[in-house]
């Protein structure tokens, strides 16, 4: 088999995906493009800011990709790509951009609050806290994964690292620039673009080279203040901007595989049990962002919907951002499978330098010198990465917040719920995880948690729909399917952990699997309450 008909097929099944299933999809959601949202209901020009839907796509998609759908297939490719390519299709369409799509849609309808205030409004508060308890552990965990992710690159490719920090000052001036100086749009958007090159052609010609640990510290210090700062000055602009990176490397990578045409060296057969453990169901964990990725609901529900201009953007940005992440995975997944076994295992352990090295090589064919080409995928990497890692921080400080409101506030809950404090809270939470010496092990429990948040999102979509009197069979199926299959996932980590005598990581298992178990079965009482209601009614 070869890559340029892999990713061409690929293609074909998105597009159709989108054009059939996601119409449906928004039939049943009944979007709605002359309902107010609250982008302009409860504007506040911190987070809630009506955005033009390409600046909005730019932010969205740069926030839910992150490394993972990266990281994940690569990882996931010594199981066997074609298990890894069916997984990635069948979830990115029927599962995670249903989710996406959904997520956010219900967002804008509860005045952009997420899912834990959606569960409290039918289930009740213990629900919520429960809720908001996990959502604050999963974002834990994205946040000290994307830390020790984006400083390994860092270090490995120092020229990021000083591209990196100039897209972050370039991303204020084209903040303040378009919602302080009112310069019109486009041409700011020229100059910004031009700017970014700028930016890569001076990283390229002056790396800057910092200790691995120098960079998690400094990587903590900017998402402390990138969280706190308004929306429109720093996160929106520079997610805006990085998604001209991530489009022009999608771009060039897509082209590179369709000229060199490579042919696949890996094995194609699924190996049903690896050094990793067994296929079963483990491949679903590893590869989340791309298929199905819980973390995109926190994102839809959290930043996104406080954003989205009108309903009819919903489906481009919820549902059909979620299909080019899964493009980009089968990308990635073809840049582990055109290696042969041995030199997929001598390079697995660094997915994103397997990534950035392989596509470099692909990408020769379409005239791109191959030093060059390994700066440009490894800065795209890094783009990704950074913008889930200020997101996630974000969406943390969201979750302390909602779980300290009340309507009758204590000065301590007041000042628990003010940002600077949930924000703290979050990044010194985070932190100890970073440097607690686990870093490289972080990701099973990663994706066990990630995809479990996912269930509990379908879960919420679910008893959302019966309630609004909606056909729900098409969130409620997967959900059940993920569900199980993660608490299976967390079931395998907490075994293999623990024979390995890493009894901080079984227990961090154990909690959010008793966590899950809580929040499931109450999860499913309501459910149940909920159809009785509706059938005799």
């Amino acid at each position: 088999m070869t890559g340029a008909i892999i990713l061409a097929a690929s293609i074909v099944f998105f597009v159709a995906g989108y054009r059939f299933w996601g119409n449906r999809v928004a039939g049943w959601l009944g979007v709605d493009p002359d309902r107010p949202t609250p982008a302009h209901t409860r504007t506040d020009g911190v987070d809630y800011v009506p955005t033009r839907p390409s600046v909005l796509l730019g932010h969205h998609f740069s926030s839910i990709a992150g490394a993972a759908p990266i990281i994940g297939p690569i990882a996931a490719a010594s199981y066997g790509w074609t298990a890894v390519l069916v997984w990635i299709l069948l979830g990115g369409v029927f599962m995670g951009a249903v989710h996406d799509f959904s997520a956010l849609i219900i967002s804008v309808r509860h005045e952009g609050r997420g899912l834990g205030s959606v569960l409290e409004e039918r289930v009740g508060r213990s629900m919520k806290s429960l809720f908001l308890l996990f959502i604050f552990s999963a974002l834990i965990l994205v946040i000290s994964v994307f830390t020790n992710a984006v400083a390994q690159t860092f270090v490995s490719v120092p020229e990021t690292a000083t591209a990196s920090t100039l897209f972050i000052a370039l991303a204020v001036v084209f903040g303040l620039s378009v919602y302080r100086w009112n310069l019109p749009f486009v041409p700011a958007t020229i100059a910004g673009v031009a700017l970014l090159a700028g930016c890569m052609v001076f990283g390229y010609n002056m790396p800057l080279r910092l200790s691995f640990n120098t960079w998690r510290f400094l990587l903590i210090g900017y998402i402390f203040f990138a969280s706190t700062l308004p929306v429109q000055y720093l996160l929106q602009p520079r997610d805006f901007l990085n998604s001209f990176i991530l489009y022009a490397m999608l771009a060039v990578l897509v082209a590179g595989i369709l000229v060199a045409n490579p042919e696949f060296r890996m094995p194609a057969a699924p190996a049903w049990q690896t050094a990793k453990g067994p296929l079963f169901p483990l491949l679903f964990v590893t590869v989340a962002c791309g298929a199905l990725s819980g973390f995109h609901s926190l994102v839809a529900s959290g930043t996104t919907s406080k954003q989205l201009d009108n309903e009819r953007h919903a489906q481009p940005i919820g549902f059909g951002g979620m299909l080019i992440e899964s493009l980009l995975a089968v990308a990635a997944l073809i840049t582990a499978a055109v290696l042969s076994s041995s030199e997929y295992g001598k390079a697995a352990g660094n997915p994103i330098g397997l990534f950035s090295s392989s596509a470099a090589r692909i990408t020769e064919s379409i005239g791109l010198p191959v030093r060059f080409g390994t700066l440009f995928m490894s800065l795209s990497v890094a783009a990704f990465a950074m913008t889930s890692l200020d997101t996630a921080t974000r969406l943390g400080r969201y979750a302390i917040q909602e779980l300290f409101e009340s309507p009758n506030p204590t000065p301590a809950r007041r000042m628990l719920s003010n940002r600077y404090s949930a924000t703290g809270i979050t990044v010194a939470v985070a932190s100890l995880l970073v440097f607690s010496g686990s870093a490289t092990e972080i990701w099973p429990i990663f994706g066990a948690a990630n995809q479990l948040v996912a269930a509990l999102a379908f879960l919420t979509i679910s008893l959302w729909l019966v309630f609004i009197r909606k056909p729900s069979l098409f969130a409620l199926i997967p959900g059940i399917f993920i569900y199980a299959v993660t608490m299976a996932a967390l079931a395998w980590n907490i075994y293999d952990f623990g024979r390995k005598e890493k009894y901080i990581l079984v227990t961090i298992s154990a909690f959010l699997m008793s966590l899950a178990l809580i929040l499931g079965v109450t999860g499913v009482r309501s459910l149940t309450r909920a159809h009785r209601s509706k059938a005799a009614s």
